[in-house]
């Protein structure tokens, strides 16, 4: 069986990567197609796979400013020939689920989330005071042209998988398509619980993208005045800074082992964004950590908050991204903390565990494509 995997880009290690990787091992003789690739940016996993990429991957400043040619990208996933190929599966937050199958073949995409730029997220990250003028009015008319060809391109997927049930909603809203869940992987082999007492600061991982409401943190550990130790950069990074009083450390992005290192050492995670699952939770928990999240999308299949009956709790909720009910929930943290159990926690996080994944995703695909395909043979699937 000759089998092609379609991932939007492949330019570092996040989340989606995570799940491709999974696929490269449970798929080692596939081919992978990606609108553009930057060496070294991926694990060795990915970079050992036969990666071909987009016309995108030639043009001038392709590389550093790739997001600016966004309108191109169906174009560019449309132009690859994927003649021969029995099973496609794409990885798919943008535009991978759009790639044209060959009609005996069969699709399966593993959808990260509907492409947010252009529905749930449009204003987040093209509003006013982000485009104006000729490009907002630019950004307007290419932005139309993109939600229709993401509905109309859905019908050439067989078969969806989302990452949680919030996606899942969001895959029926925009494309009225049912889909599978089958959660992320969290690689909780890289974390371990360093000790039961919390530590004596808060602790923030995250892009700095609109989104992701990290100024309601700062806000509210800039009224609290305790310690606040945030990881990330990105596109609001000045903004945060200069807002942001002594009490709270900005320390860049950080190696694999640091950040494992932070999570086990943090009194409890600020999770400020909806976020479509979150694997940050997760890694957190994984150290025997508590969360204090935002109770919206995927946190909500995550965190198991005070209170749930017959339950060990692994968080708190908060309801409204504003400093006054993150404080309140940091209180009620505070007034509850013998409440969490570092060992309950992690046994929590090993649910959503690498090989857990790995397994429910190897047999489902399998499952699909014996529906999708009744005279394949179970022989053409090796187990990893």
């Amino acid at each position: 069986m000759k089998v092609a995997l379609i991932h939007d880009w492949l330019t570092g290690m996040r989340g989606g990567e995570k799940v491709l990787e999974v696929l490269c091992e449970i798929f080692p003789d596939a081919d992978l197609y990606t609108i553009i690739h930057i060496p070294g940016s991926v694990s060795a996993i990915i970079e050992k796979r036969n990666i071909k990429t987009s016309f995108i991957q030639r043009l001038p400043g392709a590389k550093k400013r790739y997001r600016s040619f966004l309108p191109l990208f169906p174009m560019a996933i449309e132009g690859f020939n994927l003649s021969g190929y029995d099973l496609v599966i794409s990885s798919s937050h943008c535009v991978a689920k759009g790639v044209i199958p060959p009609p005996r073949a069969a699709h399966i995409a593993y959808i990260h989330t509907p492409m947010r730029y252009v529905w749930d997220k449009y204003y987040d990250y093209f509003g006013p005071g982000r485009s104006e003028g000729l490009k907002g009015r630019a950004i307007s008319l290419f932005s139309h042209y993109l939600r229709m060809w993401d509905v109309t391109s859905s019908v050439r997927v067989d078969h969806f998988i989302s990452n949680s049930a919030h996606v899942a909603k969001r895959v029926e809203k925009f494309y009225r398509r049912e889909s599978s869940v089958i959660y992320p992987p969290v690689d909780c082999g890289r974390f371990k619980i360093k000790s039961e007492t919390p530590g004596d600061y808060y602790l923030v991982v995250s892009a700095f993208a609109p989104y992701k409401r990290i100024d309601t943190a700062i806000n509210a550990f800039n009224q609290l005045g305790l310690n606040l130790k945030v990881i990330g950069t990105g596109q609001d990074e000045k903004k945060l800074k200069k807002m942001a009083a002594a009490n709270i450390e900005f320390l860049g992005w950080k190696s694999d082992a640091e950040l494992a290192g932070y999570y086990a050492d943090c009194r409890a995670l600020i999770f400020t964004g909806e976020e479509d699952f979150g694997i940050v939770p997760l890694e957190a928990a994984a150290t025997g950590r508590a969360v204090i999240a935002f109770a919206r999308g995927g946190a909500l299949e995550t965190v198991i908050p005070i209170g749930e009956e017959g339950r060990e709790p692994t968080g708190v909720f908060f309801y409204e991204q504003t400093p006054e009910s993150l404080m309140g929930a940091i209180k009620a943290f505070e007034d509850n903390i013998d409440s969490f159990k570092a060992d309950a926690i992690r046994k929590h996080a090993l649910a959503f565990d690498r090989p857990v994944f790995k397994e429910k995703l190897r047999e489902h695909i399998f499952s699909k494509y014996q529906e999708l395909n009744p005279a394949a043979s179970r022989g053409k699937f090796s187990k990893c």
